[in-house]
């Protein structure tokens, strides 16, 4: 039989694990058995070692662009070695979020830079398609899918972060969550100064613009949120928690299918068969349509709440 100690043990790793994810309405399935485990193993070593979760963002920028340069060549063991930097450059991204939620060395800049980093690795990947696809006889014309594709992943990663972090605001609160407004940024970017906080403020100013575009394709969830920061400062009440989670959390398996893995799965499909470019077309024919269902799913729940906001008053 299992002793005593062994079955605490397993108890704590267990916290610890729950512990350092954002929430298991918005994880995906493959990041709870695969990802958050190896992640989470990251984040002990780079705590033991040092590393802040900043720094460990920035390192899988270099993975991350690197699978990219190597997704350019048409030799498949090159592109598997690509995938596997690709992959661990994923799970560093989950190791900084889940360091900085141990350690509790949580950043506005660090959440910035967090985004930023896919970003990067998504566009070495789309420029290492391009010119492999123009050497395969593809003209220039290449360029305007795999830039269209990649304005389409911003877009498709921006909706899917904003609505994840709506979902945490009303299960989590503030705390729990990493929700920000274009209001309270531009407070904040109007008191700093380009002399004193040039760095700052010009990190601020991408990531205002970043949050004015999620704003705009969200009209009635803003009505809702606008509501909620007057009507209830204090605190959600439970009724409203529990409904909104309930009618909510079906969304959560749309934002996770335009994120990292299902886009990486039918990658590294494409680049097993040869035909890499076939991943603009899985970006803009497939992945939008659903962007586009997320984005009217998310109002339709916005507009429901809305309209019955005031039954959560009593």
């Amino acid at each position: 039989m299992e002793s005593l100690q062994a079955k605490n043990k397993k108890t704590e790793n267990k916290e610890i694990f729950e512990n350092s994810l954002k929430s298991n309405d918005t994880e995906e399935k493959i990041d709870i058995y695969f990802y958050r485990p190896i992640g989470l193993r990251i984040a002990f070593f780079c705590q033991k070692v040092g590393l802040t979760p900043n720094a460990v963002t920035i390192i899988s920028i270099f993975f991350g662009v690197a699978a990219g340069i190597l997704f350019y060549y048409p030799s498949l063991w090159i592109n598997v070695v690509g995938m596997l930097l690709l992959m661990f450059a994923n799970s560093l991204d989950s190791a900084d979020g889940q360091l900085a939620r141990l350690t509790d060395n949580k950043s506005r800049f660090g959440r910035i830079l967090d985004g930023f980093a896919g970003d990067f690795w998504f566009a070495s990947i789309h420029i290492a398609i391009c010119l492999r696809a123009m050497n395969e006889g593809w003209s220039a014309a290449i360029w305007i899918l795999g830039i269209s594709a990649g304005i389409s992943h911003l877009l498709q990663s921006a909706m899917a972060d904003y609505y994840r972090n709506v979902h945490l605001f009303f299960i989590k609160g503030t705390n729990g969550s990493e929700l920000d407004n274009s209001a309270d940024l531009q407070e904040e970017y109007d008191r700093l100064t380009w002399s004193k906080n040039a760095w700052t403020k010009f990190v601020l100013q991408g990531y205002l613009g970043y949050t004015k575009i999620q704003e705009r394709l969200s009209p009635k969830l803003q009505q809702l949120l606008r509501v909620i920061r007057v009507d209830f400062s204090g605190g959600l009440p439970s009724t409203l928690i529990a409904d909104f989670r309930a009618m909510n959390k079906p969304l959560m398996k749309y934002t996770n299918i335009v994120q990292f893995n299902t886009r990486v799965i039918f990658l590294f499909l494409w680049l097993f068969i040869d035909y890499a470019w076939i991943y603009f077309f899985f970006d803009l024919f497939v992945l939008n349509p659903i962007l586009i269902y997320m984005c009217r799913r998310q109002e339709k729940v916005s507009a429901h709440f809305y309209k019955h906001i005031d039954e959560y008053k009593r």
